[in-house]
């Protein structure tokens, strides 16, 4: 009770202060806020209380929001880069090569492979493929595709920077290894679904060769075949070749055959026809006689081999050099179309290769071990400062309404204001579940309370 004087000076004299607008001096000046920090001193337990108060429910409340952690990966910069820059580029120089291939991006309208990247990654295409890999629908909670993917965007953060060219994509999860993970499948994601939607020159070319190759291969398969059953069924090793060797066996058992029927014709004029002699050079010449008739040949059309010997016949190798000819040059054009189509191919493969801005990681992203969210340093510290800072809003407040005099008709306004809210919340909050729950309320009382309130406050106003 001792202090309560000195609590209403001080309060006067900080209203006084504080509502006061004529002019101080320098005096005056320094100590303007001398009211206010005796008014704070006077309530300082209040303040203390409210800070421990504040620290209290800021530290409960920097514990109790959920740890997340951030996993980055950092790309470089594709390589690839626009035909058109790179022949301005070399047009221009050295000197003036960077200047005039970003007058020309902004010109042409030619955008870098980073910013490709960048809309990739965010591409509705990306977000499902992790939203599948990872179950995310089940970790977000969401029952729609459309939440988890704002979800998953709300938790990515994909950007470039502009002077380096550098690609970052950052993932924040609340499990530490998931948010690695996702960070490196997007660079996964990023790698397949550039070679999946490249539009390139090559990749066409690519494609292209891809089909005619299988074309080609089967009319290979199908001439090497057709060649393989007609050598085999014909003995047609090599007809050129074997009909030179033939050839050259005929003239030799030719002049052979001559030689022995030569011999014969003296051996008979000498001998009788029963003689040893005369019988063996008989039957040299019925031998050379036969082998020669063999390779010859003397079947038909319908039996090419005219016999059973392993080789066609001379008279049929005329007959089979035309086909035999006719299937050996398929199978080489065959095989040369085949060739050149696969050298084209592995160039196109090369040239797509190259054309397709590859994914570089410069940074792999590791599994975080400090947290990224909250920060519960900071939480507190603001926390505990507002709590103050609301304290001591709520102190000045109080000292400069308790400084005004009871007779200013703003206080008796306020006061007025303030009692039949409080009348009509004690009201609502007595009688408003009752009276709802019966569902039988008179109209006819609402204007007797209204003209109550209305005597209670002229009352109070006489007063």
């Amino acid at each position: 009770m001792g202090t309560a004087p000195v609590h209403d000076t001080r309060a006067e004299a900080l209203g006084s202060d504080l509502s006061g607008s004529s002019p101080m001096g320098p005096i005056e000046k320094q100590h303007s806020f001398l009211p206010l920090l005796q008014l704070l001193w006077a309530n300082g337990w209040s303040l203390f209380r409210a800070g421990v108060c504040a620290f209290l429910a800021s530290t409960l409340l920097a514990f109790l929001i959920p740890v997340r952690y951030q996993a980055v990966t950092r790309l470089m910069p594709p390589e690839s880069q626009s035909e058109t820059l790179g022949m301005l580029a070399a047009a221009a120089g050295s000197a003036g090569a960077a200047a005039l291939s970003g007058i020309a991006g902004d010109l042409l309208g030619v955008k870098s492979s980073g910013a490709l990247f960048v809309g990739i990654l965010g591409s509705d295409t990306v977000q499902d493929r992790l939203i599948e890999e990872f179950h995310l629908m089940d970790v977000y909670g969401d029952s729609k595709i459309e939440d988890a993917r704002r979800d998953l965007t709300e938790r990515t953060d994909v950007s470039e920077d502009r002077k380096s060219g550098i690609v970052s994509i950052a993932v924040t999860d609340h499990d530490p290894k998931r948010a690695a993970a996702m960070a490196q499948a997007y660079v996964a994601k990023l790698n397949l679904l550039v070679a999946e939607v490249s539009t390139s020159s090559a990749r066409r070319e690519r494609l292209f060769l891809e089909e005619r190759l299988q074309k080609v291969q089967a009319d290979l398969s199908s001439a090497e075949n057709n060649f393989s059953d007609f050598a085999s069924k014909n003995t047609a090793i090599d007809i050129p070749e074997q009909g030179k060797a033939m050839v050259n066996a005929a003239a030799i058992l030719q002049g052979q055959l001559i030689a022995a029927q030569a011999e014969l014709s003296g051996l008979q004029q000498i001998y009788a026809d029963n003689n040893v002699r005369v019988r063996a050079a008989a039957a040299n010449v019925g031998e050379l006689q036969k082998k020669l008739e063999e390779i010859g040949g003397g079947g038909t059309q319908a039996d090419p081999q005219g016999d059973s010997s392993l080789y066609p016949s001379i008279r049929k190798l005329p007959l089979l050099g035309v086909p035999y000819a006719d299937l050996y040059r398929q199978t080489k054009v065959q095989e040369t179309v085949y060739e050149l189509l696969t050298q084209q191919y592995e160039l196109a493969k090369v040239q797509e290769a190259k054309e397709i801005p590859t994914v570089k990681v410069l940074d792999a992203a590791m599994v975080p071990t400090k947290k990224s969210f909250p920060p519960r340093s900071v939480i507190i510290a603001l926390g505990t400062m507002l709590g103050i800072t609301l304290m001591t809003t709520w102190i000045v407040w109080k000292a400069q309404w308790d400084a005004v005099d009871a007779s200013d008709p703003r206080k008796m306004f306020a006061i007025e204001v303030l009692t039949a809210t409080r009348a009509q919340m004690l009201r609502f909050s007595r009688n408003g579940y009752a009276s709802e729950s019966n569902g039988h309320r008179h109209l006819s009382e609402e204007p007797k309370q209204t003209s109550s309130a209305k005597r209670e406050v002229e009352d109070r106003n006489c007063q």
